[in-house]
């Protein structure tokens, strides 16, 4: 008998329909018309013990306890999966061989392995497992994939690295949370200071740029801009490009402070001839972007319809998993293996038919153009997210079109023209002083006739030539004055922990994040800012992030290790590194345990803020968080060392990440 492990029910139901009927469903499995066996995991079916699972005494915080770190690590049943773990037990034994079946990702990888090991399966019967790997639930593409098995042990690197991003967190999470929530109550503050190596960092961020708009002083600067003419009688303006010798009378970003500068400039130009001393003039193009991947989709969404991360998250778990109208949702990767090419033929119609509005370019699109994001070399474990050769219901809710229909604009976009234009770059010299103006004129619109592009507001110049003589009939000094770093918004702070490596202070660790960028992964950043939400670290504004006074005070009894991506963007690096073999399970965590000491030791002499006391939740609201969170004073760190389903129900994450 074989025995077909799927990650969830929906996946494992994709599997069957596939696989020879007729069909005998039973309590948590199905079984084939051959005699083989479908069955799944609820996500994840195991979790990390709790502290006092491995000492009764760590029941208690107490900080000489700290930090508490396993001998021999633990998993433990989750109470709400147990029967469904008794299920597996008794397949398992009956399988003659297993198919592995989680989400192609390491956390899916992990799912299912530890439940394998953890149902003691035998080396022999280990060592023949095979994995498939599913991204599209619709039946044509789970056959390629029943077809397409490999060896399950080429995918240890990518269970081990989840392994030891789960434990470590456990291990900083939940010594870290204990040791400054000690420190809190120690202070007077009733509440529970939660610290994770991803979430904090997070909250970092957004304190560290609340604080530098409240700090900021808006500072006068000046432009100058020269309106001249040809002999032709045609207008343009050039603005001014200060020379080396400014450079006292200009900031950091080069804009100059001083107005009396600008109007000597104005006085020296004005009715001045200038000659044109510097033309480039290219025709360029500029390719469509990329397929989307999670994080990018989200971010455009946050953009376009102002939905949060984890409404665009659950609404592509349904695309997926209900509708069947895209691939895997929760991918890091934006590139398509070249085989999928061969699939647009299919693809193509059903995605004109499900968006109104496509037909007006379906004469521009070419299924034989292979545009950058059919690349093998770039693509792993999964790949972008495009549209299935679905149909779409007439049952989908508004949200759920605007996202189909975003995913599959992008993936239009792979088989469409490159946008072109003819750019020009002059630069005008008067009276010794360099003026530069730039035009950007629409030649083909190529995939941007999808954006609704007006092509006649592209900016224009007039036929110029290199060392043509223009008049300069005015110069004009313009005020404006330095602005406030942005608030961040759900799209930019999501876009922040995608692209880390700006925030981070070691310019080693910038140069190891420019392949591994990222704070959190695709599958847990959306849970992660909904749970600074939740834990009243953040709060909106409009559309604005803020922090709260708690998470503020909490920032700053912080070492600086914890609240910037550094460490993270560390772990991240090693994790990927194990994925690839080209690191170790061992390399990863010496160095952390090390670290964590030092940390739980020097939270001993923190001195917390007096307006974290002050922050205090009221006692009933802290009451109730104690209650559905299994953290009350004197007991175990319940959700800090638990792991959790994402809102989707999906993947498993350490609350305290």
């Amino acid at each position: 008998m074989i025995l077909y492990i799927a990650e969830k029910p929906s996946l494992a139901r994709a599997l069957a329909d596939v696989l020879p009927k007729p069909h005998s469903k039973d309590q948590g499995f199905i079984r084939l018309g051959n005699g083989d066996v479908v069955s799944w995991c609820l996500g994840h079916l195991l979790e990390q013990a709790e502290p006092d699972h491995y000492d009764p005494q760590f029941k208690q915080w107490r900080f000489e306890h700290l930090p508490i770190v396993p001998e021999q690590w633990k998993l433990q049943p989750r109470s709400k999966t147990r029967s469904q773990l008794s299920v597996l037990r008794k397949l398992v034994k009956q399988a003659d061989q297993l198919v592995h079946v989680g989400d192609p990702d390491r956390e899916g990888q992990l799912l299912v392995d530890e439940v394998i090991n953890y149902l003691g399966v035998s080396a022999a019967k280990k060592a023949a497992t095979q994995r498939c790997l599913i991204s599209d639930l619709n039946a044509s593409a789970v056959r390629r994939a029943l077809q397409q098995l490999r060896s399950n042990q080429e995918f240890v690197p990518l269970s081990v690295s989840a392994l030891a991003r789960s434990r470590a967190d456990w291990l900083y999470g939940m010594n870290m949370t204990r040791a400054y929530t000690l420190r809190g109550q120690q202070a007077g503050y009733s509440g529970v200071l939660s610290v994770g190596r991803v979430q904090t960092p997070v909250l970092g961020l957004v304190v560290r740029r609340d604080q530098s708009i409240e700090d900021f002083v808006s500072k006068p600067f000046y432009e100058v801009t020269a309106h001249l003419q040809t002999d032709k009688q045609e207008d343009f303006q050039a603005r001014w490009k200060p020379s080396e010798n400014c450079a006292p009378y200009q900031d950091e970003e080069g804009r100059v402070l001083s107005r009396p500068l600008a109007e000597n400039v104005v006085s020296r130009i004005s009715g001045q001839p200038g000659t044109v001393t510097k033309l480039e003039q290219k025709q360029k193009q500029q390719a469509a972007p990329l397929p989307f991947n999670l994080s990018a989709l989200q971010i455009e969404a946050a953009k376009r319809f102002g939905m949060n991360a984890k409404a665009v998250l659950d609404t592509c778990q349904s695309l997926y998993e209900r509708h069947k109208l895209i691939t895997y949702p929760r991918s890091d990767s934006r590139y398509l293996p070249w085989e999928h090419h061969g699939l647009a033929k299919d693809v193509m119609p059903v995605v004109l038919g499900n968006c109104p509005g496509f037909e007006k370019v379906s004469g521009m699109l070419d299924l034989s153009r292979r545009s950058a994001a059919w690349n093998d070399s770039k693509v792993d474990a999964h790949h972008a997210i495009i549209p299935t050769s679905r149909k779409m219901p007439a049952s989908l809710s508004e949200t759920e079109k605007k996202i189909y229909t975003l995913i599959a604009t992008f993936y239009l976009y792979q088989f469409m023209p490159k946008y072109s234009y003819f750019e020009t770059k002059a630069e005008v010299t008067i009276a010794g002083g360099l003026f530069v103006c730039n035009a950007h004129r629409t030649l083909e619109l190529g995939w941007k006739h999808l954006l609704n592009k007006d092509a006649s507001k592209d900016q224009q110049l007039p036929e110029l030539h290199q060392g043509q003589v223009v008049d300069c009939l005015r110069g004009e000094v313009e005020e404006k004055h330095t602005q406030p770093p942005k608030y961040f918004t759900d799209a930019t702070l999501l876009a922040a922990m995608t692209g880390i490596a700006r925030y981070v202070q070691d310019p080693d660790i910038r140069k190891i994040l420019k392949e591994t960028d990222g704070l959190g992964t695709e599958a847990t950043r959306a849970g992660i800012i909904e749970l600074l939400f939740t834990r009243g670290f953040l709060y909106r504004e409009g559309k604005a992030v803020r922090a709260s006074e708690v998470g503020k005070a909490l920032i700053s009894c912080l070492p600086d290790s914890a609240t910037t991506p550094d460490m993270t963007a560390r772990w991240e690096a090693t994790l990927n590194d194990i994925c690839h073999k080209q690191s170790s399970y061992d390399a990863f965590m010496q160095p952390l345990l090390t670290s964590l000491k030092d940390l739980v030791a020097g939270s001993a002499g923190v001195q917390i803020p007096a307006s974290l006391k002050a922050a205090s939740p009221a006692r009933k609201k802290s009451y109730k968080r104690r209650k559905t969170t299994g953290k009350a004073k004197g007991t175990a760190t319940k959700s800090s060392a638990k792991t959790t389903r994402s809102a989707a129900g999906r993947k498993r994450k350490a609350t305290t990440a």
